[in-house]
């Protein structure tokens, strides 16, 4: 039986996913920072749930949450690097403190739980890290700047990852999630606190006050957490893995452009290479 430890399982896709691998038959420990907003999903699954308070800025808490879910269950076969939320800020905005807490909880916090589940996975010689990200990683908005370099961190990171741990038999995914209705936009998503008039019809047009996508969404976190079920149990999952229609077209139109400016730009591109030395590499 597969054990997965799901962060952020309180709400959204994050609880969707706990309902999902449980209704699948594995094993869950959940994590929330309020663990009370889990006891219902635990309390229908009392052999195999297990819910753990978790705020994953927390060194001590990390650590204590992979000790406790390897003593119950005997592993963490998949990790699941969900906890994390939106904020909204022109770059100029930005007060460092926000920015500071933005990278502990979206991308020191999954790296400090990978770490700890790493060296089991490795004594294995098996287990799957799953990173959620957002589409906002391959192309930002005005506004989520600041957002955007935490999950664009993530992404790099998790990419030399599965390189680095592909050859011991340890898969690592991201996921790349359009709009979902969850709250998100909504109790998740915080902004800065100073407001910059200049930026009004830019990064101001997508203030909380300003933003009416909530609760519209298009995105069914359930139907998100059965594929993402399924493809971390194929056996070739995907290294990133695009979730809703408005994904696959955001994402593909944007690399649809990048490739329309390399090619535009090649003649120049390679005008800077030592003349008469090709380059390898």
């Amino acid at each position: 039986m597969t054990t997965w430890l799901i962060t952020g399982a309180s709400s959204g896709l994050g609880a969707a996913l706990a309902r999902a691998v449980l209704e699948h038959g594995d094993n869950a420990a959940v994590t929330a920072r309020d663990t009370d907003r889990v006891r219902d999903l635990v309390d229908a699954h009392p052999d195999r749930a297990l819910a753990l308070p978790l705020d994953v800025t927390v060194h001590d808490q990390v650590v204590a949450v992979v000790e406790t879910a390897t003593e119950r269950f005997g592993a963490v076969d998949v990790l699941v690097n969900n906890a994390g939320h939106g904020y909204r800020a022109a770059v100029e905005e930005a007060a460092a403190d926000e920015v500071d807490e933005l990278f502990a909880t979206n991308f020191f916090g999954p790296v400090d739980l990978t770490k700890q589940v790493l060296p089991q996975m490795r004594a294995r010689g098996s287990g799957t890290v799953v990173n959620v990200s957002s589409i906002a990683a391959p192309r930002s908005n005005p506004g989520s700047g600041y957002y955007t370099a935490t999950k664009a961190a993530l992404e790099g990171m998790s990419d030399a990852l599965n390189r680095e741990v592909a050859p011991l038999g340890i898969r690592v995914m991201v996921i790349e999630p359009g709009a979902f209705r969850t709250d998100f936009a909504g109790r998740s998503l915080t902004q800065s606190r100073t407001a910059i008039e200049d930026y009004a019809d830019t990064a101001g047009k997508r203030r909380k006050e300003n933003d009416r996508t909530h609760g519209t969404q298009q995105g069914d976190p359930d139907r998100a957490a059965r594929v993402i079920v399924d493809a971390v149990k194929a056996d070739r999952a995907p290294f990133r893995l695009l979730l809703g229609t408005d994904a696959v077209k955001i994402v593909r139109d944007e690399f649809q452009g990048r490739i329309d400016e390399i090619d535009a730009w090649a003649p120049v591109s390679v005008t800077t290479d030592f003349a008469g030395e090709a380059n390898a590499g």
